[in-house]
């Protein structure tokens, strides 16, 4: 194991750190992180300075020798780095705001990670990760990438086509399944399994053994479906449920349910809501909290976020690198020959077992058949908003967006796209670059 255990955090002003930060304290004895350097841009100088010091505080309390470093130098961070994890927001929360409010105006969904939304933050985002990954090459080459900065999927598999760097994308969905589950049952999180399949915000739960029993039937016929803060709280159709055979995560109710979403987009719209909005006001408060130069642990508030239990997942994730531990957890990693249906170059969210030399893809044992074509459909659209971002070809962009499930007309889509493109320009310089 190696003495210096450096964890550099990109994105270290996060509303997610504290949550972080605990999971390191926590899994210190088998995971003794030496140092944190965590890593900001300018415009986040103030909130990285808050964060830095409930972190210094929370590392105080523990007793333990960690050693926390802030900076705005994204290569001092990287520099000799065990472990990387990135979760940042290019664009910030206004870019956001465009995401969920211009699509509205053409008649499409927005949203952060769904539609042409998550297109255009994976636009935004791809390249910054990739120039990341260009500094990793040179100054941490060995280091894992671990992130978490949505759309997971898209991001991770960018990185796994176009550098040298090894990475694993993750979210907190299966993890809250996880909980859901354990608070249903009553049973610690260790005694239950399930069966992810799809990709990353576009999962099926196909098997769920609570005490090494199936509970799957039951829960298929009771109703019982987990949901989140940041996605609307519609029922689902229980016959859908049913027919299914498995449970849907909750992303895809904006394709099963796709009018009733937009209808309620709509609404807050027109009160001047969104969950951008919605985020910035729990940041605010998040941050208020953050100050008192009294507190020292994470607070219960944070757990409001939509992405609550990211950092869990992260940390988890790195402790089971670390030790080679073979234990399963839900991760997005190259198919290989994993659903045959799809590219070996395709990101999908599946378990695998975690061993030192990284993940290993466990045998999905039950895929629902009706959510093949689904699968297949928007990882198409997927790949092609890949290349898009990669090469700023509009031309591309279109492409990926004409063969999305929820985009019903191109011709709108390509007013909408040019907008959306324009109001962007800050952070899609390859879109608007000049050939001589």
């Amino acid at each position: 194991m190696p003495h210096h255990l450096k964890i550099a955090v990109i994105g270290g002003g996060s509303s997610y750190t504290p949550e972080l930060i605990e999971g390191f304290i926590r899994n210190y004895p088998s995971f003794p992180v030496t140092e944190i350097v965590l890593a900001d841009i300018g415009q986040g100088k103030q909130k990285l300075s808050i964060v830095g010091q409930l972190a210094q505080r929370m590392i105080e309390k523990s007793g333990l020798p960690i050693t926390i470093r802030l900076t705005l130098d994204r290569r001092s961070a990287l520099e000799d780095a065990s472990y990387v994890l990135t979760q940042l927001r290019v664009g910030l929360l206004e870019a956001r705001g465009w995401d969920e409010s211009i699509p509205l105006r053409y008649g499409f969904l927005g949203q952060e990670t769904t539609g042409v939304g998550g297109m255009m933050k994976a636009l935004r985002t791809i390249p910054v990760l990739l120039d990341i990954c260009k500094d990793m090459e040179e100054l941490c080459p060995d280091a894992w990438l671990l992130n978490f900065t949505n759309p997971a999927g898209m991001v991770t598999e960018a990185i796994l086509k176009h550098s040298r760097i090894r990475s694993i994308g993750l979210c907190n969905s299966p993890i809250a399944a996880y909980k859901w589950l354990s608070r249903l049952y009553g049973a610690p999180i260790d005694r239950i399994h399930c069966e992810f399949v799809g990709l990353n915000h576009l999962h099926w739960i196909s098997r769920i053994e609570v005490e090494g029993v199936s509970k799957l039937e039951e829960i298929l016929g009771g109703g019982e479906a987990y949901s989140a803060s940041n996605v609307p709280q519609f029922a689902w159709n229980e016959r859908l449920i049913r027919s299914l055979g498995a449970i849907p995560s909750y992303y895809l109710k904006y394709f099963y349910l796709h009018r009733e979403l937009l209808a309620e987009q709509r609404e807050a719209h027109g009160k001047g809501e969104n969950r951008a909005e919605t985020v910035k006001r729990l940041e605010e408060e998040l941050f208020e909290v953050y100050r008192d130069p009294e507190l020292s642990h994470k607070p219960k508030q944070l757990e409001q976020r939509g992405g609550a239990y990211y950092s869990e997942a992260a940390v988890h994730l790195m402790n089971s690198l670390h030790n080679d531990t073979g234990d399963i957890q839900t991760l997005n990693v190259a198919n290989g020959d994993t659903l045959p249906f799809l590219p070996a170059d395709a990101c999908i969210e599946v378990n695998c077992k975690v061993t030192g030399a990284g993940p290993v893809v466990q045998l999905v044992t039950n895929v629902p058949p009706a959510a093949v074509g689904l699968i297949q459909a928007v990882k198409t659209y997927e790949q092609l908003a890949i290349e898009a971002a990669v090469t700023g070809s509009r031309d591309m962009a279109l492409l990926a967006l004409a063969g999305h499930p929820l985009i019903d007309s191109v011709n709108r889509a390509e007013q909408m796209l040019d907008e959306m493109l324009t109001r962007n320009r800050a952070y899609l310089p390859r879109f608007f670059q000049t050939t001589p």
